[in-house]
């Protein structure tokens, strides 16, 4: 009886191994299949096609990407700025009411002017003092050459000379100090008896009004401005240059300021100017490009891109380069398109330095590559899409 029961106990572990056996086997198979076409969706989730029409409503564009020559010059972004050596900000030197203003904002003016005048009970003083003072020097001269005859002629006592002498000099300091002080006050000392208390403010140099905060009846202060002038015949074209670019910056390098107000045209400089020091925040370096401005196109406050002429290098280089606009971020990876056959597939790569409107690449494609130079954005907002829709 226990024969026939160890017997059928044996057959059933048989059977049970070899259907795990079996079962193993079968699972090994299914899994290759699947592994194999886990690689091949991994790589088609890369590629995406397009039909011609999709191609087109896209705006896709493709080049081939071959080694260009491109000027060795680092290209900064800057802005116009007035030549602060040219650029007054005029104020009334002393206390006053303004009475009459004769020049309008954005006039051009010559040096010597009048800009405005006003009247100053302090000039209406000092103008008194200096009529005053003018008159007893009248005095004392005469007083001293009739002394300087009389004593010539030993008619009068010598200390009686020295007086008179003494009394002149004190008239001509007293006069020289009215004088001053008339021209300290921004008055001209020779016309003090006929203006009075009347001032007139004048441009120092030829240029531009910039600024006008003059009004009649308002009261002059020498704290507050009446007037900004520059002269925009020359301007600073004020950039700053990156800590890592600094070595390829000169004194008096050869500049070219483009803005867009006059696409295509160049406006020709130096560089003038390097800072000392460092902005420790920005890591940047102020430089300064001064380009002359002879019609005014130029105008303070304007963005402008200054491509500098790069120092101690060759002026042109052989260099893969492809446009900035063929660069996206994929996952965070600097990245470009490249058309094969009817597919396009993103290519990570490593950017290098920027010249102009192209950046070199220094690897992730070679030459003959096709490059997608328009379009890539559109492409990658279709991609990331699918790989959404894929996600199970």
């Amino acid at each position: 009886m226990k024969k026939p029961i160890r017997s059928a106990l044996v057959s059933l572990a048989g059977i049970v191994l070899l259907a795990l056996l079996a079962g193993c086997d079968a699972a090994s198979e299914a899994a290759a299949p699947t592994s194999g076409a886990t690689t091949e969706a991994g790589h088609d989730e890369a590629m995406l096609k397009l039909s011609d029409e999709e191609i087109a409503r896209a705006g896709i564009r493709i080049e081939r990407l071959k080694a260009v020559p491109v000027t060795n010059a680092l290209e900064v972004t800057a802005t116009i700025q007035p030549n602060q050596d040219r650029f007054a900000r005029i104020a009334a030197p002393v206390e006053g009411r303004i009475v009459s203003v004769s020049t309008p904002l954005g006039a051009v003016v010559q040096a010597g002017q009048t800009l405005a005048a006003l009247e100053s009970v302090a000039l209406g003083e000092a103008s008194s003092t200096l009529m005053a003072a003018r008159a007893a020097h009248r005095i004392a001269e005469a007083d001293f050459k009739r002394a300087e005859t009389l004593q010539a002629e030993e008619i009068i006592a010598q200390k009686d000379y020295l007086r008179a002498r003494a009394e002149f000099d004190k008239a001509n300091a007293e006069l020289r100090a009215a004088q001053d002080r008339v021209r300290v006050l921004g008055a001209n000392p020779a016309s003090a008896g006929r203006t009075g208390a009347q001032l007139v403010v004048t441009a120092p140099f030829a240029g531009t009004v910039v600024a006008r905060k003059a009004t009649v009846g308002e009261l002059a202060s020498p704290s507050e401005p009446l007037f900004t002038i520059a002269d925009l015949s020359n301007v600073w074209i004020e950039a700053s240059i990156a800590e890592t670019q600094l070595a390829r910056v000169r004194l008096g390098s050869h500049a070219s300021v483009s803005v867009s107000a006059y696409p295509g045209e160049l406006f020709e400089g130096r560089v003038t100017y390097v800072a000392a020091t460092l902005d420790k925040d920005s890591r940047t370096v102020a430089a300064r490009i001064e380009v002359e401005n002879p019609d005014g196109r130029l105008k303070p406050e304007m963005f402008a891109t200054a491509r500098i002429e790069a120092a101690g290098t060759q002026p042109t280089n052989e260099l893969l380069t492809v446009q900035n606009d063929s660069i996206i971020l994929l996952h965070g990876q600097p990245t470009v398109f490249v058309a094969e056959g009817d597919h396009f597939e993103p290519h990570p790569i490593e950017p290098g330095e920027k010249y102009g409107d192209r950046t070199v690449v220094k690897s992730g494609i070679v030459a003959g590559d096709r490059i997608v130079v328009s379009g890539a954005y559109a492409l990658k907002a279709r991609l990331l899409k699918s790989q959404i829709v894929d996600v199970p």
